[in-house]
């Protein structure tokens, strides 16, 4: 794959826009995925369906070495159009360039130098960026007997990602009793006074000192100005460096009870992963280090980082995963997103390396 294709692809994928709730806009974003995935591997994928949500995925033989990314976006539709694909020098920007189209090229750059992929599994879906929870069930069944997963999500400042928090999402719904404000608000429950107890229990149950924050982000209360709120929800995050950390804030938003006569509290979980932690990744990372010094890279980082990927799940099964494999850049979700052109073909070159490497340590 030249440099002249690897630009075309990637203007293409970013221009083909696919913020993970729009089901159509994920579609045809997977058609142009699939597109450039036949063309590098000379096969077409398989597309999973899970309900009206696509993901794809390429196997060649028994997965021994597994490639994870995603192609959603957090971009709305219509981004592309105030804030098109540009190039400047080495750098690229764009809605999702960073996180993580340019490491989908990256990986079929990879993959295609490579003359034999038996053991080797492609795995891209469509709903990373809202907790994969239609592809958390695709994706263990297709890394669980693997020797390793690689993901190409964006690196962190060029740094591999060696370890990430835990993450989890909870709401926290909170049932009162409705009556008029103005002229029986004795007889209410007030469901917003109730969430106002629970905030801030659930912001004490956080351990900065440990790494681990809870954060109640989104609170919805309330009818109309005239009514006891008969109803509230509030949104939780979660993060934590640690699998016993996190069992542990779990434990404690279930034990959260009612500060209000007659309230209800009800915690659901909506989506959690365990931490990847760093014996996840060490072996990995030292191999990737080896292998960057042979081919003339230079030393490799590795770094800790707060956000969550679809390597935690994979970790979570006990198999080895590297993370932040993908594009060197910055600004992920941010305006101004970019990711280095010269970087794709670098990091390709260690992608593909590694593979060649952890395939022969695997027969």
């Amino acid at each position: 794959m030249t440099s002249l294709s690897v630009l075309g692809d990637l203007e293409r994928l970013v221009a083909t826009e696919s913020p993970s709730a729009d089901l159509d806009a994920v579609a045809r974003c997977a058609d142009v995925v699939a597109e450039l995935g036949r063309t590098a591997l000379s096969v077409a994928p398989e597309p999973v369906m899970t309900g009206e949500r696509v993901h794809l995925r390429w196997q060649f033989g028994r997965p021994r070495v597994v490639l994870l990314g995603h192609f959603d976006t957090v971009w709305p539709l219509g981004t592309i159009d105030r804030w098109p694909f540009e190039v400047d020098g080495d750098r690229v920007t764009g809605p999702g360039v960073f996180d993580m189209k340019a490491g989908i090229v990256q990986l079929f750059l990879a993959l295609s130098t490579l003359p034999d992929l038996d053991g080797v599994a492609v795995l891209l879906n469509s709903d990373e960026e809202i907790g994969s929870t239609t592809s958390v069930t695709l994706i263990e069944e297709t890394c669980r007997d693997a020797a390793a997963v690689l993901v190409l999500e964006p690196s962190s400042d060029g740094a591999l990602k060696i370890a990430r928090k835990g993450v989890g999402m909870f709401t926290v719904d909170i049932t009162g009793r409705a009556a008029h404000a103005g002229l029986e608000p004795e007889r209410g429950i007030n469901a917003t006074v109730e969430a106002a107890h629970q905030v801030l229990a659930i912001a004490g149950i956080g351990r900065p000192d440990l790494g681990t924050t809870v954060t109640p982000t989104v609170v919805s209360s309330g009818t109309t100005v005239n009514t006891v709120p008969a109803t509230s929800t509030v949104a939780v995050d979660v993060r934590a460096e640690s699998a016993a950390e996190m069992q542990r804030v779990e434990t404690e938003l279930q034990s959260l009870s009612p500060q209000l006569a007659g309230a209800a509290v009800k915690v659901v979980p909506h989506s959690v992963r365990l931490p990847l932690e760093r014996t996840a990744s060490a072996q990995l990372f030292e191999r990737a280090r080896t292998i960057a010094g042979d081919i003339g890279l230079g030393d490799l980082a590795g770094v800790a980082v707060g956000g969550g990927s679809d390597g935690n799940i994979t970790a979570a099964l006990g198999v080895q995963t590297l993370d932040g494999l993908g594009a060197v850049g910055g600004n992920a979700h941010a305006e101004g997103e970019w990711a280095s052109l010269d970087a794709v073909n670098q990091r390709a070159t260690l992608v593909s390396a590694m593979v060649r490497d952890l395939l022969e340590a695997s027969r």
